[in-house]
């Protein structure tokens, strides 16, 4: 069975493994810590990101963006990244927004300072940090709002890889509590309506040691 190398606190993996379990692939978890020199994740991918796609016949597949193109040409029996050109680039552009932009203004902040570091490195967050994260964090809301005024779901009226990549970073800030949800209804919307498909109980099911979930995490009418 293929397999899947990932960390809970690894966004790009929540990406992923969303967009699995969405087109009911099935495959086998493997948690690696990234930050452990002996975790063997070099060996499988030489840039030292998560995650990594390892198939039965033991080829490789490193890179988010990698295994989910990948993903989309071996099923095509559920469409996750658009059905016209058009759909394709605009459905690719927003997930490179959350993967990217959000990662670096909110996730690096908030995430980084109050999971990541507490998991890996035993240390405090720096409340500056937690502060920057906190006001970049309704620049996104406020777009995921506009967006889904226009649009049944972020790229267009289909779910695509652009609604995986934003809910598996916007997961984890919930996961601490620090989503203002009540303050943005239309993202809150979108986030319920993502939340209550099967494919997103594999994240509700995450535990990360040491860290319990905010009430809010595992609750699917907030």
């Amino acid at each position: 069975m293929r397999t899947l190398h990932h960390h809970t606190l690894s966004a790009p993996s929540r990406k992923v493994r969303l967009l699995l379990h969405e087109k009911r692939i099935e495959f086998a978890e493997q948690i690696i810590e990234p930050w452990r020199p002996d975790s063997g994740l070099w060996s499988l991918n030489p840039a030292g990101a998560l995650p990594v796609l390892v198939e039965d016949d033991g080829n490789i597949i490193a890179d988010h963006n990698a295994i989910c193109e990948y993903l989309e040409e071996i099923d095509t029996s559920v469409a996750t990244i658009g059905k016209t050109p058009a759909e394709r680039a605009e459905a690719r552009r927003l997930a490179a927004w959350f993967d990217v932009k959000f990662a670096t203004e909110v996730g690096n902040y908030l995430v980084g300072e109050k999971l990541y570091k507490r998991v890996a490195a035993r240390d405090a967050p720096d409340s500056r940090m937690l502060k920057a994260g906190r006001e970049n964090l309704h620049t996104h809301l406020q777009y995921l709002g506009w967006l889904t005024e226009r649009r049944k779901w972020l790229a267009g009226e289909m779910l695509t890889i652009a609604d995986f990549a934003a809910a598996a970073q916007i997961s984890l800030v919930d996961y601490i509590g620090d989503v203002p949800w009540d303050d943005y209804p239309l993202a809150k919307e979108w986030y319920v309506r993502l939340k209550s498909r099967p494919s997103f109980r594999c994240l509700l099911k995450d535990s990360i040691p040491g860290v319990a979930p905010a009430p809010v995490y595992t609750n699917l009418d907030f």
